[in-house]
């Protein structure tokens, strides 16, 4: 279940303190790997552990969990202040607590008149990480509860409230709304969009959504799966990084590995509940998370569903590689792609 704790205290930019005594430090050095004989100063180094903690599970360069409970993260993005126009890009950034377990960051493109403006489609885009690293406060997306070891399905639970939210805001009469979704947004252009573990919540979110209305009847139009974490017991060994996230997210989830979260395969048909029309499933050739984006994209075309479903397969790139340049060819392409949401 997600937490109950509150926000109490923030230094912008910087830590935010909640009343359960948990901390969320949002400027964060990378971590850097330890190395022998570094090839430019020839220096060797190395990680100990020196607290009385003992670490328990450990996925390298990624996580660490110690039997007291407590979660080092390894792999960190740095955090990337929110700005009012961009003077590269023109498009400004804010972020919002939505709940006390859920946060946000707000997008909004470079205006050429607020007066004439036209509505804009809204994009509900959710970070991947495996469900156990990841943040929507570095240069893209959603933020949920990604604590250990509780998790799951917290993570759900989290972007389905964020997903409600959103909808809220159809209905210009609420209090508290958030002013760009009311002038800008046009809810009868909604997607939602994620990658890896963004992209599994994504998934499941539609399937919720088309058995049960979000707040004022709004629809989802489309969805964009991004190297989709998905999993079962017939893929690669259990030493595989996507079997071992899934098991330390949620270790204790009915089925394991073959769990309907994870496994969209797992329970008989999955596709007739789609809340959405159209669907984009991208997979990159070096993912080993490709083949089984490809069967989930075969069974969708398969299936009886009577939405559109496209693929797109990026060659010679690893995943979710478009993060960590969105300037190549590749990322050009998959944006080109994209683009059906305007």
């Amino acid at each position: 279940m997600a937490s109950n704790k509150k926000f109490v205290y923030e230094i912008p930019n910087v830590i935010r303190v909640y009343d359960d005594g948990s901390v969320e430090r949002l400027a964060v050095a990378p971590y850097v790997a330890p190395t022998l004989n570094d090839p430019i100063t020839g220096i060797s180094t190395k990680d100990i552990i020196i607290s009385p903690e003992k670490l328990v599970y450990e996925i390298p360069n990624v996580i660490r969990v110690y039997d007291d409970g407590s979660v080092e993260r390894l792999a960190v993005a740095p955090y990337v202040a929110p700005t009012l126009n961009d003077p590269i890009t023109g498009i400004s950034t804010k972020d919002i607590i939505i709940s006390p377990e859920v946060s946000a960051r707000l997008y909004l493109p470079k205006l050429e008149s607020t007066t004439s403006q036209k509505k804009l489609p809204i994009l509900v885009y959710f970070h991947g990480g495996g469900f156990i690293i990841g943040s929507a406060f570095t240069a893209w997306e959603h933020n949920y509860l990604n604590t250990m070891p509780q998790n799951i399905p917290a993570a759900y639970q989290d972007c389905w409230a964020a997903l409600q939210w959103v909808a809220s805001h159809s209905k210009t009469t609420g209090e508290n709304q958030e002013p760009w979704l009311v002038e800008f947004g046009d809810f009868d252009r909604l997607y939602m969009g994620g990658d890896s573990a963004g992209a599994n919540i994504v998934h499941n979110l539609a399937l919720k959504a088309g058995t049960k209305n979000l707040v004022n009847d709004v629809k989802i139009l489309g969805g964009v799966f991004c190297c989709p974490y998905f999993w079962r017991s017939q893929c690669t060994p259990d030493e595989s990084y996507a079997y071992k996230c899934w098991m330390l997210a949620c270790p204790h989830a009915e089925g394991g590995i073959d769990n309907h979260m994870i496994n969209p395969f797992a329970g008989g048909t999955f596709d007739a509940g789609f809340c959405y029309k159209k669907l984009l499933v991208v997979v990159t050739e070096k993912d080993e998370l490709r083949d089984i984006g490809i069967k989930y994209y075969k069974a969708v075309n398969n299936s009886e569903w009577d939405g559109e479903v496209e693929f797109l397969q990026i060659h010679g790139e690893d995943h979710c590689f478009f993060l960590l340049d969105c300037t190549t060819e590749n990322a050009k392409i998959l944006m080109k792609r994209v683009a059906f949401i305007d």
